[in-house]
């Protein structure tokens, strides 16, 4: 009975230090550092949200804007008025 218990023993002994499961608790621990790390996560992400709703948004005026060019019968007008409305707020 005592060996297998030190086999299981070894055995999570083991795999806790595979899942670094210490470093773990050390980086929750330190709550000045949580905090930093969130926060520079946090803008990072935004700045992420940011850049790519603006390259999504220059596509679609552009889209828009071909679109109005080939003059399509059933939208363009519509378009046409959407894109001035947006030239005349830039």
């Amino acid at each position: 009975m005592g060996e297998e218990l030190e086999k299981r023993l070894e055995a999570l002994l083991g795999t806790l230090e595979r899942m670094r499961l210490d470093e773990y608790v050390e980086h929750i621990s330190n709550r000045k550092r949580l905090i930093w790390d969130n926060l520079l996560y946090g803008m990072v992400r935004g700045f992420g949200f940011t850049l790519g709703f603006a390259v999504l948004a220059a596509l679609c005026a552009v889209v828009l804007k071909n679109m109005v060019v080939e003059n399509i019968p059933v939208i363009g007008g519509f378009l046409a008025e959407v894109i001035n409305a947006i030239e005349a707020r830039m």
